[in-house]
């Protein structure tokens, strides 16, 4: 199945303590079906003192669920479902349902 949120999208979070806010997505990670979302879903981490790092309390991004985000549509920026559509020259595209917008390029 082809991937309907990948690396560097804008997507919109539906549900959970972000939700309403927008971000980039920084990684997907499709086994786990979850996806890391810059600035969103924030968690602080009690890290121990090591050689390389230092040791405190480190916010940082945790894993969000595919289904608690949505691609933010191209045109006005709110959340739409992903379709896709195969053009003249054999390339498969996603397309957003909300606008009809392609996405990728």
């Amino acid at each position: 199945m082809a991937a309907k949120i990948k690396k560097g999208d804008k997507v919109v979070v539906l549900t959970g303590k972000d939700k309403g806010k927008t971000g980039e997505v920084v990684e997907v990670r499709p086994t786990e079906e979850r996806a890391v979302v810059r600035g969103i879903n924030i968690v602080r981490r009690h890290t121990r003192q090591t050689a390389q790092s230092e040791g405190g309390i480190i916010a940082k991004e945790a894993a969000i669920h595919l289904s608690n985000i949505a691609l933010a549509d191209p045109k006005d920026g709110k959340a739409t479902r992903v379709g896709f559509k195969l053009l003249d020259d054999g390339r498969k595209v996603r397309v957003a349902k909300r606008s009809g917008e392609t996405i990728d390029g």
